[in-house]
């Protein structure tokens, strides 16, 4: 039911709605990934993230007894994996000396030994194992963009995992949305307090009330 509110609450505003993969089991759908496409689309649906609670006579119960059930909706924003490593003279540092050690005549009298200094990072990386500084500064420069791409690489995860909404446990007390079809018809935001009870307005993908209130929430918090 909620992968249907957010498919339809896509189509209502424009987005692109992708099901990345969804795993089915006797009682209906177990888990879905659903890739939400559009301007600002984490934006708004961050506040989604966390436990909803459902309550409903069950579709699967002989005796039409009311059932509770509970997800868990994760949000998380899509990082480009691109990384493009441009490099300026003013970003860097590159000085030249003299090869120490064993290496021939040419090595040991001439400063071909090449170390690069990124400004910004603190990164340095050095190279004199080959024969001419020409060598050593395009190997030099080769190791520093690989650094720099595991650097960058590694930032872009860590504001992944803090952008991302950790999931929290399936039980009671930890629901931020409540959806109640009987006994009375009512969907409520623990968080924020809004409710409505037209719940097949929501079910149908009409849930920017809860958004934006979730969205002022955290203005205000």
């Amino acid at each position: 039911m909620l992968m249907r509110m957010y498919t339809r609450w896509a189509e209502r505003n424009g987005f692109k709605c992708e099901v990345l993969d969804m795993q089915e089991d006797e009682g209906g759908v177990k888990s879905v990934s659903l890739k939400i496409a559009g301007p600002y689309a984490f934006g708004y649906l961050k506040g989604e993230a966390g436990v909803h609670r459902l309550v409903r006579i069950s579709p699967f119960d002989a005796a039409k007894r009311r059932h509770t059930s509970f997800a868990s909706v994760y949000a998380s924003p899509e990082i480009d994996d691109d990384i493009e490593i441009d490099l300026k003279p003013e970003d860097y540092r590159l000085d030249t000396y003299r090869a120490g050690g064993a290496g021939g005549q040419h090595v040991n009298k001439t400063d071909s030994a090449v170390r690069i200094t990124h400004y910004a990072t603190g990164i340095v990386v050095q190279c004199q194992n080959e024969r001419s500084q020409f060598m050593n500064k395009d190997v030099a420069f080769k190791m520093l963009r690989s650094r720099l791409y595991e650097y960058y690489q590694k930032k872009r995860e860590e504001e992944h995992q803090k952008d991302a909404i950790a999931k929290k446990d399936i039980s009671w007390g930890n629901q931020i949305r409540s959806y109640v079809f009987q006994p009375y018809t009512l969907v409520k935001d623990h968080r924020t307090g809004c409710q409505t009870g037209n719940i097949s307005a929501v079910m149908d993908g009409d849930i920017d009330e809860f958004i934006e209130s979730y969205l002022h929430f955290q203005k205000e918090a």
